[in-house]
């Protein structure tokens, strides 16, 4: 009697297991089919990392510090960190003294004495004739071959990114180069991305931002924008706000991903 009962339990138990399977899978909400992006007509550009290589950068920063040029990217985050800072508060000081600040401040924490000239001229010369990333020409070029509109959109000054692009040999690949001086404000600031759209007189969905920095993104998102995010070196998503749109290494792949819509 009790190996009986114990069977019956036994089986009793197994088929519950079973019909609770089944119940989870029948109620579980099904996930919505996803809403086919439209092709963007217009395609917005960061500068800095996304077309141009930091890599002058690196040395000049370096020199700067004592050789240390593993600190650049803690200078280039604490650059980011500031302008930020200003934007929240209501304050403009330029990305390039900014930039000049944050060396400063870089220097400072790691006991190296360096005035603001020497900190000035480590920034703003090389940060000016930075030379693209090798996909960069090509993939801008077939992305205007494909029918795509390119503008830019930098935290740069517009002297500054227009000395960049001359430099750097883009200046005839883009409709417009747009800054955020008139503003006053720094990206990831919704207005940054807004004072495109407004000028363009485009809806949000037309655009794709196309940056290497996750917090460039968040942003253009949080407009409504199209985003690709591009994986250079040592870059990575913020883990904390939707996936961008598209994912690629490089321009060149972008154009291929954007050819098969």
């Amino acid at each position: 009697m009790t190996r009986k009962f114990i069977a019956f339990s036994l089986t009793v138990f197994l088929l519950g297991l079973s019909g609770n399977n089944i119940t989870a899978q029948e109620t579980s909400p099904k996930r919505p089919s996803e809403k086919p992006m439209s092709r963007p007509k217009i395609i917005v550009c960061d500068v800095n990392e996304t077309l141009l290589d930091l890599a002058p950068l690196k040395k000049s920063v370096g020199k700067a510090l004592n050789g240390r040029e593993e600190l650049l990217p803690l200078w280039f985050s604490t650059m980011l960190h500031y302008s930020l800072v200003e934007t929240l508060s209501d304050n403009y000081h330029s990305f390039g003294e900014i930039g000049t600040a944050a060396l400063m401040m870089v220097a400072k924490t790691q006991g190296i004495d360096l005035e603001y000239e020497e900190a000035k001229a480590a920034i703003v010369t090389p940060l000016r004739s930075l030379p693209p990333h090798p996909d960069v020409v090509e993939g801008l070029k077939a992305l205007k071959e494909n029918g795509y509109r390119l503008v830019s959109l930098t935290n740069s000054s517009a002297v500054g990114v227009e000395t960049q692009f001359k430099n750097a040999g883009l200046i005839d690949l883009f409709e417009k180069r747009y800054s955020i001086e008139s503003l006053k404000k720094f990206k990831p600031h919704p207005d940054t991305y807004r004072m495109v759209l407004n000028d363009l007189g485009i809806q949000p969905e037309e655009v794709l931002m196309v940056a290497a920095h996750a917090w460039d993104l968040a942003g253009a998102k949080n407009v409504g924008l199209q985003t690709a995010f591009v994986k250079r070196p040592g870059k990575t998503l913020y883990p904390n706000v939707p996936k961008p749109d598209y994912v690629v290494s490089d321009l060149k792949e972008l154009v291929r991903v954007l050819e098969k819509q």
